[in-house]
């Protein structure tokens, strides 16, 4: 999945842009205040999507 892709559903389902990483991009959902990080690679594998994810409490984007 492209990154970018990733980074519109997770703010389609309500979580935040917290600050960029070194490597990494941190995203939070507001409603539940958990946390988790969006490396910074074109693609990333649907695998990991999926954590990321499963870590903020959201639904995961279909697999394409």
């Amino acid at each position: 999945m492209k990154r970018r892709n990733l980074l519109r559903h997770l703010r389609e389902q309500g979580c935040l842009f917290v600050r960029e990483g070194s490597d990494h991009t941190i995203v939070t959902n507001p409603a539940n205040g958990r946390q988790s990080e969006v490396p910074r690679h074109r693609e990333i594998k649907f695998r990991l999507v999926r954590k990321i994810c499963r870590d903020l409490d959201v639904t995961p984007p279909s697999e394409k």
